[in-house]
């Protein structure tokens, strides 16, 4: 990513979020963009596909603390375009490169970085926007490393799961869609049996100088597009671009634990680099279906379990089903409806700890009874007396005071 781009992009306006959104806005309006736009669901749609990069790109920015810092530094210094880079001096900077000398940006303002190479002071905002920090060598130098090896993209993808997949883990093929190397000129964009030359207008360096008042500009090549060389017979394949949109399937190992709605990084899984250089990353968005028996609360399985009233009041030992086989479990005698009871080591496995089962008992009220039922109940129930006898005292006295 460019400090041009942190520019030039409006990543809020593309996520549609305020700059004051906090990353849970983020993450959500990023979630419900990626889904309506996501290749899977919009075939062969350019246009779609085009802004599901977009977002994808906004949210790779703005998700990162640092980045977005980053990012909000640049658009504070310059404003939504770059009008605050476009402005000069008259006559020279006072105190400075006077005389009317056109002078470097990355000079003027490398002590914010303390004079040591790779501070990251302004001079490096600075002069990555305008060539500054070393003149035409250093232009050459970013004009070389833009036309070389390059990092590929990341993609991202999504995956739904049944529940016991997501606890126990699971590997699963991903077809995905995504730019790729292409398979005619092999990433140079020239017809096969012809090669790209070098740019005649900025001689292979990808920029280009000029001068406004008393600042000193560089700028991408618009001949060559920063490339610094020319494609005279593109490739019809990828149109003199080197890349073409590509469907691919990879097999992928989802960790056991995993929870609805997380995103996995796997790193070097994303797009090919370009011209030789590392792939980018797969972030995989996990969808848990639910579980007919069972719900999950952190590592914790929960599980209910209908018991008869006598169970409850006499105690019992159930036989209760895990995802990984039956386990018993003891009722102690009086256990009151609702009443939770665990089970330890039998939860969700993640990171090498291990959740409990959280079995709920809840005392199954029969609907109909026969006469004989009804009986025993009457008898029962004139048995065990009354279960309630404040609220009874209080009710006859009046009500409660």
């Amino acid at each position: 990513m460019s400090t041009r781009d942190f520019i030039e992009k409006d990543y809020y306006a593309a996520l549609g979020v305020p700059q004051d959104a906090d990353a849970a806005a983020i993450k959500k309006a990023y979630r419900q963009l990626a889904r309506e736009l996501h290749p899977d669901k919009n075939p062969g749609n350019a246009e779609t596909e085009a802004r599901f990069k977009e977002v994808s790109e906004a949210y790779d920015v703005l998700s990162d603390p640092k980045r977005r810092a980053e990012y909000d530094e640049a658009r504070r210094l310059f404003g939504a375009g770059g009008a605050g880079a476009r402005a000069g001096f008259p006559g020279g900077f006072p105190g400075g490169a006077g005389g009317g000398q056109p002078f470097d940006l990355g000079d003027l303002f490398g002590a914010a970085g303390g004079g040591r190479p790779g501070a990251g002071g302004l001079g490096d905002l600075f002069g990555g926007l305008f060539g500054g920090g070393g003149g035409a060598g250093s232009a050459r130098a970013r004009s070389q490393a833009a036309s070389g090896p390059a990092r590929g993209q990341d993609v991202e993808t999504e995956a739904t799961l049944s529940f016991d997949e997501a606890v126990l883990g699971v590997t699963v093929p991903l077809r995905m869609q995504s730019p790729g190397t292409c398979p005619t000129c092999h990433g140079s964009g020239a017809r096969p049996g012809t090669s790209p030359h070098t740019c005649p207008v900025c001689q292979g360096a990808g920029v280009t100088s000029r001068s406004q008042g008393a600042f000193a500009f560089s700028e991408p090549c618009r001949n060559c597009r920063g490339t610094g060389q020319v494609v005279d017979d593109p490739c019809p394949t990828c149109a003199g671009n080197g890349v073409t949109t590509q469907t691919r399937t990879i097999t992928v190992r989802i960790p056991a634990g995993v929870q609805d709605g997380q995103r996995i990084r796997l790193a070097g899984k994303g797009a090919p680099g370009r011209r030789g250089g590392p792939a980018g990353d797969l972030f995989v968005v996990v969808h848990v279906s639910g579980h007919e028996l069972f719900a999950r609360k952190g590592n914790d399985l929960t599980l209910t379990v209908p018991i008869t009233f006598a169970e409850a009041a006499l105690g019992t030992t159930l036989t209760v089903p895990t995802l990984d086989g039956n386990v018993s479990l003891k009722v102690p005698a009086g256990t009151a409806s609702g009443q939770t009871l665990r089970v330890r080591g039998r939860g969700v496995s993640a990171k090498g700890r291990a959740g409990d089962l959280l079995v709920t008992v809840e005392v199954a009220v029969p609907k109909r009874l026969s006469p004989a039922a009804e009986e025993a109940i009457k008898v029962l129930d004139a048995e065990l007396g009354d279960p309630r006898p404040r609220i009874t005292a209080a009710v006859q006295s009046g009500g409660a005071r």
